[in-house]
């Protein structure tokens, strides 16, 4: 299912309106005049996506990967959209709890759960899926002490190879998540597992996450299915769900989503039919996929200056937010789109041009050698695709602090309100984090 014709329009018609009103005194009252903005429209629509690109016929969790944007206010409002949450870590598992969801709609996932942890999932009906051996030993301790069994199962690497970014691959010879199911003896090992453990009733795959073709996706989750059918012949009906992990890319060079949820189930119909025939209740793990298209970053243009010829505009919109791009700017490209003083798209003429980040280092840049129009001290930069891994998950460098975060929605006659999800940290807020307790007066010897 590709977007309608307006889909696409419509999301860029909220951004604009968005960045008008926001241009209306609203940036200009920040202390630092940088701020980052959420479709709540945006994420109803990427939400009904994912659900309808789903046969009804087939009963699927979709849990959305809380480390794409652990905003407690977002993960509330993907809820209130059926959306259940995967959480990676005590802290993620906190921010689903605050955002109301309850233990049935939680799975955890991480390669180094601590006992603590274990045991209060566990204790607490919710979902995990065990990494290795080892922690699979530590679950056989606490099995006992859950008032009822949650869903456990453990995550499979299916080692059927990288995509395109290795750091976001998960399926290589060497990852480092999951049992890696070539390697020698672990096949039947795992399969000893679960014939010894008739609580083991899921099997986990995810094969990574940009960069990896949807095909690459689908043969990972071929592996995952056919190892549980394989445990089902010696034990009949003992797996009864697949977590197939989340894994679509997200196109950053317009607003159209594409691949789309329904491309992706498409190529996992033709690949992995199994999936589809009733035999296995489905989680999915989707994040980026539903979040990026739904948050852009906004800032003043405080100065522009000419260094070798080249127009360079200083921005308040860098590395704090936008640190995979500033650090790896092949693999993570984003647009910049240029508005004027008042918040309108530019009309100003074409210049390649550097826009940079407020932090000290020459590489703090959002775009080098980019064709934008010409920017002006005053004029706005909008980052957008940037709603999932960015200013959700800052980078404290220079000590700057995190922007605040405005949910934004229209009524009928368009205009404009906003409510804000996240406050901007404060500059005591920055102290506070860094340690002020003094030290102690030494003691002198004797």
């Amino acid at each position: 299912m590709h977007p309608t014709p307006s889909a696409v329009p419509a999301r860029r018609t909220r951004r604009d309106g968005a960045v008008h009103a926001a241009a209306q005194g609203l940036l200009d009252g920040l202390e630092t005049p940088v701020a980052a903005f959420v479709d709540l429209a945006g994420i109803g629509e990427s939400a009904q996506a994912l659900h309808a690109a789903w046969p009804s016929e087939v009963e699927v969790l979709h849990a959305f990967a809380a480390k794409a944007n652990p905003l407690v206010p977002v993960l509330a409002q993907l809820r209130r959209h059926g959306m259940a949450c995967e959480v990676s870590s005590p802290g993620e598992l906190a921010q689903a709890r605050a955002a109301g969801f309850t233990p049935d709609g939680i799975v955890l996932d991480s390669p180094v759960k601590t006992l603590a942890e274990l045991a209060s999932a566990l204790a607490g009906g919710i979902a995990v899926n065990i990494d290795n051996f080892e922690e699979l030993e530590r679950v056989d301790g606490l099995i006992g002490l859950a008032a009822a069994v949650p869903r456990i199962g453990i995550r499979i690497n299916p080692q059927v190879g990288l995509g395109s970014i290795e750091a976001m691959s998960t399926a290589g010879r060497t990852t480092k998540f999951g049992i890696a199911l070539q390697d020698p003896g672990h096949r039947e090992r795992l399969l000893d597992a679960y014939r010894a453990r008739p609580w083991l009733r899921w099997v986990h795959v995810h094969v990574g996450s940009q960069g990896i073709p949807l095909e690459l996706n689908a043969a990972g989750v071929a592996v995952a299915v056919e190892f549980a059918q394989e445990v089902n012949r010696q034990r009949p009906g003992q797996v009864v769900g697949i977590d197939i992990g989340g894994g679509l890319p997200v196109d950053f060079t317009d607003d159209a989503d594409s691949p789309t949820f329904a491309d992706h189930v498409a190529v996992l119909k033709q690949l992995v039919p199994d999936l589809f025939d009733g035999s296995f209740r489905i989680v999915t793990e989707y994040g980026r996929a539903l979040m990026a298209k739904n948050g852009f970053v906004a800032s003043r243009v405080e100065y522009t200056k000419t260094s070798g010829g080249r127009r360079i505009a200083l921005t308040h919109v860098g590395a704090q937010v936008a640190a995979r791009t500033t650090f790896d700017p092949q693999r993570w490209p984003l647009r910049v789109l240029v508005y004027d003083g008042d918040g309108r798209p530019s009309g100003a003429d074409q210049e390649v041009q550097d826009v940079a980040g407020p932090c000290c280092f020459a590489g703090d840049l959002l775009a080098k050698e980019r064709l934008l129009p010409r920017l002006s001290p005053g004029d706005l930069v909008v980052v957008p695709d940037t709603g999932a891994y960015y200013f959700s998950s800052p980078f404290h460098y220079n000590s700057l602090p995190m922007p605040p975060v405005y949910g934004f929605e229209a009524d009928g006659d368009g205009e404009v309100r906003f409510t804000l999800l996240r406050a901007a940290e404060t500059i005591d807020d920055v102290v506070s984090r860094s340690g002020v307790a003094p030290l102690p007066s030494p003691v002198a010897a004797r």
